[in-house]
């Protein structure tokens, strides 16, 4: 049976993370301070988030509110710089330079383009990452333990194959296992292979997208191919989510996903993490920074927790009933 909370085997990076999606789009800046001066006495912490979405926002709500509980308060006691590249590895390198020129105490790069962006352009600067799930496979660092450098952050690795398990639990006579991901994507290429080595006795079919205008027809492609749908942590297809569930509705396909914010928005369940823990966790590790220690010596760190979470509207609407064993176990039913 599952249980409330599970605990995660330690950095065993072959599965998944939050990664970018391809979007044309400009580069917005949302800044609390654009001002690169350290002559007012304040710490300098510069933000790069790949894109906004519901968990990408929420380790950085989780990091601004670790900082403000040690007194490094955004826009008041401490120079607070964020900025988004609205999917665009080519803006999130843009941001990457622009911030190696302002030169703040610590860059805080959310997901993998952000980090390898802010590596490549700010060798010299203390980096801290975030919403990478596979920091070796990325090449941010070469230790897990010991990282070396100026580089270290929290990984936000999945149980590929404890999800697995649950979609097995709540759909026992799956055979096919549809999957959307962007193939263009390495961390999300790593999350498929992971997902194909777990899926014993059951067959994955993949469908794949290089932009999120081409999610609807994808999740359309599995229809008739698959017993249900599993959505990974993909930011191209967790930014057009709602365009899948409406595939599940309409053809009673349920769809899963690897994280707790889908489920909420409308995926029948997981088993995962709250990412503005994971901020938290991101914000500890950069005030050990702000107050001297070197990211180098600073082994990386993954999510502890699990946490059940079963939308059972979602399940009704995609015709199918949820195992009364899993909704007692689940710390959050959404009806």
């Amino acid at each position: 049976m599952l249980q409330f909370k599970l605990r995660q085997n330690p950095l065993n990076f072959a599965g998944i993370g939050l990664i970018t999606i391809a979007l044309p789009l400009l580069l917005s800046s949302c800044s609390g301070t654009n001002s690169n001066s350290k002559s007012n006495g304040k710490k300098t912490i510069a933000v790069t988030q790949i894109v906004e979405h519901p968990s990408l926002n929420a380790i950085r709500d989780g990091i601004k509110e670790e900082l403000a509980r040690s007194g490094f308060e955004a826009d008041k006691t401490l120079n607070w710089q964020w900025e988004t590249a609205q999917g665009s590895p080519s803006t999130a390198a843009q941001i990457a330079k622009k911030f190696a020129g302002d030169n703040p105490d610590v860059i805080v790069a959310i997901s993998t383009p952000s980090a390898q962006s802010a590596i490549a352009a700010a060798p010299k600067i203390p980096i801290i990452f975030s919403g990478v799930t596979d920091p070796l496979g990325a090449k941010l660092i070469s230790n897990l333990q010991q990282p070396g450098g100026l580089v270290t952050g929290v990984s936000d690795l999945a149980p590929i194959a404890k999800h697995l398990d649950l979609i097995q639990q709540i759909s026992p006579n799956i055979k096919r296992l549809g999957v959307l991901y962007n193939a263009g994507e390495s961390n999300s290429v790593s999350q498929v292979n992971l997902l194909k080595a777990s899926a014993k006795g059951i067959k994955i079919v993949e469908a794949t997208v290089s932009n999120s205008s081409e999610v609807a027809t994808a999740a359309k492609s599995l229809v008739g191919k698959v017993d249900s749908i599993y959505i990974p942590a993909d930011n191209t297809i967790v930014s057009a989510l709602e365009a899948v569930l409406q595939v599940g509705i309409t053809n009673k396909l349920p769809i899963y996903a690897g994280d707790i914010d889908s489920v909420e928005r409308g995926a029948v369940a997981t088993l995962g993490f709250n990412y503005k823990d994971v901020g938290q966790q991101t914000g500890k590790m950069i005030i050990r920074v702000l107050k001297g220690e070197k990211p180098g010596t600073i082994a990386v760190e993954t999510p502890k927790i699990l946490n059940l979470v079963v939308n059972a509207k979602a399940a009704k609407l995609m015709g199918v009933t949820v195992p009364e064993p899993v909704l007692k176990a689940a710390q959050k039913v959404i009806q």
